[in-house]
């Protein structure tokens, strides 16, 4: 996990999350996910948030109470979230509830292009509560929601 430094957080805090299985980056089918690792995304978003004067907080769980902690958490302590909630795109209220609880801006990220897949990723349950939604950039697509958190903030 990045945690933010005192002399990166000129403009708040960007809190990177991350669901199931996104701990498998690099490994788990590489012909989808490409061969970047969970530690290779949130160095490219704190990278990239640097350079607009925030500092970052990643967390990965396959725990879904565990997110829903950390988003309670971020309630008057993060500037903005970038969430992957991976599969609990797809079924999660709770994380929903969550996010429209937090009433500062949200980007959902998806590395594949969910659209291309198979139909139950069409649906999710997180995007009417987001300010943006970037899906089938890879990797760079949390650089993409970093720029775009950086530009609204």
């Amino acid at each position: 996990m990045i945690e933010p430094s005192a002399a990166d957080t000129g403009r708040g805090t960007i809190l990177v999350i991350n669901g199931p299985n996104l701990n498998l980056l690099g490994t788990r089918e590489p012909e989808k996910y490409g061969t970047s690792t969970l530690a290779d995304v949130e160095e490219l978003a704190a990278s990239a948030a640097r350079g607009h004067g925030f500092a970052v907080e990643c967390v990965q769980s396959n725990h879904e109470g565990v997110l829903l902690d950390t988003i309670h958490a971020a309630r008057g302590n993060a500037a903005g979230i970038i969430i992957n909630a991976g599969a609990f795109t797809h079924t999660s209220v709770a994380l929903r509830d969550a996010l429209a609880a937090v009433q500062f801006p949200a980007v959902e990220v998806h590395i594949t292009n969910v659209h291309q897949r198979e139909e139950f990723r069409h649906h999710s349950f997180l995007s009417p509560v987001c300010s943006a939604v970037i899906v089938g950039a890879g990797v760079f697509g949390y650089r993409l929601a970093v720029d775009y958190l950086a530009e609204v903030l």
